[in-house]
């Protein structure tokens, strides 16, 4: 009984809400910390007892099992059994006896006990304890107690002395609350978080789950630590049992455990706020009037009742969401089909939108009904123009499901359209379901082929798993020139995103393309042509340009294979690599409002990651981290695949919000990559974590990472730097790691691409690389001549950052000759242009040190390289010469033959000088 009822690892994401915890402990004495099931309450718990007992505190623990709260001081009891019995021996006779009593016939008669000596008793206990070290007392699942141990615990704790501390654990939902009355009204009440996105993704990672489902568990979880796991391992196991891996846009099974969780989540709340929770659950835009009109006049007060227990939100229009996308499911899972019927039939009369009273009736019924499929039909048309794919998907299928079996013919349409509408929205699992039912049907080849298409359409970046479904669906369009050229486009888009080879993409494009003009389908020839052109660019082919304006000049109808695959969009991303930043964003504003009226998430999404790079590289960093958040939300809603996401966040986080940010998103966007094997993406995070680990000082794990970058572009065959411009950063940390010569070669030859390609701004970009490789080469002047030379460059291609960059570079190379005056004077000019853009981690960068703060390893450090200051710093602190060499990533003998270095310049000759050498001077 005594036993903390196990709950998920929660250690994750409440470093901060311990330390709270601590410091209400410390200044009131009494904590109370609430949250619902699940939170990770315990864990937290756990952890300040443990760092109690750490401190040599005495802790006593009672945590309750849900039987106990039945059985009259059962709580009071189990928490006197664990008190030392010398605790015990100073108490009189009369209180030792009341608790033998207590201890020995806990579930008999409480006629005949001296309750007054039990409660006094109690209190000896304590203070006793107290008199000998401070008392940590712990009561965990305090919902449980029974009323009787509730109210000794009351008498008792009115009475303690201040050593002893009280820590109370109350989930906050069923029965009345007893938190408060346990520790009294002044006690500090902290609310255990949910965790966000990016805990869920760690906390999926510890479990060894695929990181790339954290967006959706996150959404249907609500955060809450043990519905998240319990999610993420029945997902597994589904995908297990159908022996493929789990896609990112797989519905979430809310059954067995998961199940178990939403339903103790959910149980707290009586049966008549249950109901209405139904009829919110079941309806798709719930609000109290809404509800009102659909039969529960109580609506708004059962509503509060839900939102004590945290299982809604209602907000002041009275919208209702649910905290956790799983407890909707799980309701509806829990009602029996006659009120899940009825539910619908109220909402169907109740609702306002003429297309969700359709969805509502035909879900109040489960016959088929000829008249009652064409409306759904015409509702799912009506949700097609508005640009509501995965509804008009959703109502395709309910449409089909309707259709009498006489009218075959119109049921195959249906599941052809609804195949279609889920390829469009990424919805995998309702493409998958409507392609099997077209596949068991006696349809023809055409059909066929375009549910296969939906199919490989639905699956976003993880087209590496689909190689069966474009062998049959090439097999079933032979014959067919439009049909062959509509997935051979999707082969060479797998080409490059899967296969990571260009060659091969652009190969099956220019197929795509013939096909496409012998079938007289110029919109996918145009589709075809942007491939090519695309590829080229990657591939330094001189006439990619030329390609992209002969797709451009053919008619731009409406775009069925999405605009991110058009050649108005590829024309965007190329104004982007020539550094058109202003053609660019003027493109992408035209864009924007158009692709959201299309309906797809896909399409939304890329023109998202376009504005944030655009604005990344403007020097507007608040509106690029505007784009970004709406790009990750927008995944996270839609569940598209996570990396791209991830990988754009990482990138706004790295230049306008937090490096230790941008580093937790890019390994996250590594291992979703990873995880759906994109080539494309992976080199993408890489390069964001390679340039984070550069600007934070790690260059010998930067050198790593941005060699993973180089050796992924070289397999995939990238020619052209301006795509992806990781060569200056990888210069850069070679030079800092102590090998300027590797990064001289590496300039030389990208820079000779660069300039016969005429990429000025990645020229540019590797002259500030230069200036350092030549100031670690003891060409000071030179190198100082061409950074102020690049400055001046990036000031004129209107690249503000790059130009800031620069700056803190030759800030650097004026310190390392010790020319203090320009020095300060690059590194203030830096973090005005830093400031001015809102970059937030290389303003801090940039800012000087006060007197005092580091000057003097600042001042010893400015004749020593980076990577000559790092191992400086370590021997300094302690570290042997093999430790050193360990932390850094060297051999030993390149570690002893940089400290000879270092101790020539600094002109010192021990370990011990050394570190005075960095304290004083």
């Amino acid at each position: 009984m005594v036993a903390a009822t196990g709950n998920a690892d929660t250690s994750v994401g409440h470093g901060e809400l311990i330390k709270a915890v601590d410091h209400a402990l410390t200044t009131h004495g009494r904590a109370l910390l609430t949250g619902p099931a699940g939170a990770g309450k315990t864990e937290v718990v756990r952890a300040v007892a443990a760092a109690a007992e750490a401190r040599r505190e005495s802790v006593l623990r009672l945590a309750p099992e849900a039987a106990d709260q039945w059985i009259p001081e059962a709580s009071a009891a189990a928490l006197l059994a664990s008190v030392p019995a010398a605790a015990l021996d100073q108490l009189s006779g009369p209180q030792r006896t009341a608790i033998a009593l207590l201890r020995r016939e806990a579930d008999a008669p409480r006629a005949g006990r001296d309750h007054i000596a039990l409660r006094l008793a109690v209190v000896e206990v304590l203070r006793t304890l107290a008199a000998r070290q401070p008392v940590l007392l712990v009561l965990d699942n305090a919902q449980w107690l029974d009323a009787e141990s509730t109210d000794l615990l009351r008498f008792a704790l009115r009475l303690t002395p201040p050593r002893v501390r009280v820590l109370v654990a109350e989930c906050v939902q069923g029965g009345a609350p007893v938190g408060e009355a346990l520790c009294g009204a002044g006690a500090p009440a902290i609310r255990v978080p949910p965790l966000g996105a990016d805990e869920v993704a760690e906390l999926l990672v510890r479990h060894c789950l695929p990181a790339r489902l954290a967006g959706r568990i996150h959404q249907a979880s609500g955060g809450n630590p043990r519905l998240a796991l319990a999610l993420g391992h029945s997902l597994a196991e589904a995908a297990e049992a159908r022996d493929s891996s789990a896609h990112h846009a797989d519905p979430l099974p809310v059954s067995g455990q998961a199940r178990e969780v939403a339903r103790r989540l959910l149980a707290g709340v009586p049966a008549q706020a249950r109901r209405t929770l139904l009829l919110a659950a079941l309806a798709s835009r719930p609000t109290t009037s809404l509800l009102r009109r659909a039969g529960r006049p109580d609506a708004e007060a059962e509503l509060a009742e839900a939102e004590r227990a945290a299982l809604v939100r209602v907000g002041e229009d009275g919208t209702v969401e649910f905290t956790a996308g799983a407890l909707p499911t799980a309701l509806a899972a829990d009602a029996g089909w006659p009120e899940r019927a009825a539910g619908h039939a109220a909402l169907a009369a109740a609702v306002d939108d003429p297309v969700q009273a359709v969805r509502h009736r035909a879900l109040a019924v489960d016959t088929p009904d000829q008249w009652l499929a064409a409306e759904i039909t015409e509702a799912a048309a009506v949700c097609r123009r508005r640009g509501q794919r995965v509804l008009a998907a959703e109502l395709g299928l309910l449409a089909a499901e309707r259709t009498p079996s006489w009218l075959a013919g119109e049921e195959l349409a249906r599941l052809v359209a609804a195949a279609e509408d889920a390829g469009w929205a990424g919805r995998a699992d309702l493409a998958r379901r409507a392609t099997r039912a077209v596949l068991a049907r006696d349809a023809s080849s055409a059909d066929r082929v375009r549910a296969r298409l939906a199919v490989i359409d639905a699956a976003g970046q993880a087209l590496g798993a689909l190689d069966e479904t474009f062998a049959y669906a090439m097999d079933e369009a032979a014959g067919d020139p439009s049909l062959q050229a509509a997935v051979q486009l999707r082969i060479a888009w797998k080409h490059n995103l899967s296969d990571g080879d260009p060659v091969r993409s652009r190969d099956a494009a220019a197929e795509a393309g013939r096909l496409a003009a012998l079938g007289g389908d110029q919109t996918a020839e145009a589709m075809a042509l942007t491939v090519r052109a695309r590829m080229g660019r990657i591939l330094g082919d001189t006439d990619a340009e030329e390609i992209l304006a002969e797709a451009l000049a053919l008619p731009a109808p409406e775009v069925p294979l999405g605009m991110r695959n058009a050649p108005q969009y590829l024309a965007v991303r190329h104004a982007l690599f020539d550094d058109r930043l202003a053609d660019a964003r003027r493109q992408l504003m035209v864009l924007l409002p158009a692709v959201q009226r299309t309906g797809s998430a896909e399409d939304v999404f890329e023109v998202l990651r376009s504005l944030t790079e655009v604005e990344l590289r403007s020097g507007r960093c608040e509106a690029a981290s505007a784009h970004a958040r709406r790009a990750l939300e927008l995944t996270i809603e839609a569940g598209l695949s996570p990396g791209p996401a991830w990988y754009v966040a990482a990138m706004a986080e790295a230049t306008g919000g937090s490096f230790a940010r941008a580093a937790g998103y890019a390994r996250r966007g590594i291992q979703a990559s990873q995880e759906e094997q994109d080539q494309v993406f992976l080199s993408r995070s890489l390069h964001a974590l390679g340039l984070v680990e550069l600007a934070t000082g790690e260059a010998a794990k930067a050198v790593a990472t941005l060699r993973r970058v180089a050796a992924l572009e070289a397999a995939q065959q990238v020619v052209d730097p301006s795509v992806l411009r990781w060569h200056g950063e990888l210069a850069e940390a070679l030079i800092a790691a102590d090998a300027p010569g590797e990064a001289a070669e590496l300039l030389d030859r990208v820079g000779t691409v660069a300039l016969r390609l005429g990429r000025t701004g990645v020229v540019a970009a590797l002259d500030r690389a230069r200036g350092l490789c030549l100031s670690a080469q003891g060409e000071a002047d030179e190198a100082v001549h061409l950074l102020e030379a690049t400055a001046q460059r990036f000031d004129a291609l209107q690249l503000p950052l790059e130009r800031g960059r620069t700056l803190l570079a030759l800030a650097r190379v004026e310190r390392r000759r010790r020319r203090r005056a320009p020095a300060r004077a690059a590194l203030r000019a830096a973090a005005e242009v830093f400031a001015l853009a809102g970059a937030a981690p290389w303003t801090e960068l940039a800012r000087e040190p006060a007197p005092g703060e580091g000057g003097g390893a600042q001042a010893a450090a400015a004749v020593l390289t980076e990577a000559e200051t790092r191992l400086a710093l370590l021997v300094s602190q302690g570290a042997s010469n093999q430790e050193a060499a360990a932390k850094l990533f060297l051999s030993v003998k390149t570690v002893e033959a940089r400290l000879t270095r270092i101790y020539q310049k600094l002109d010192v000759r021990s370990r011990a000088q050394l570190a005075t050498a960095l304290r004083t001077r």
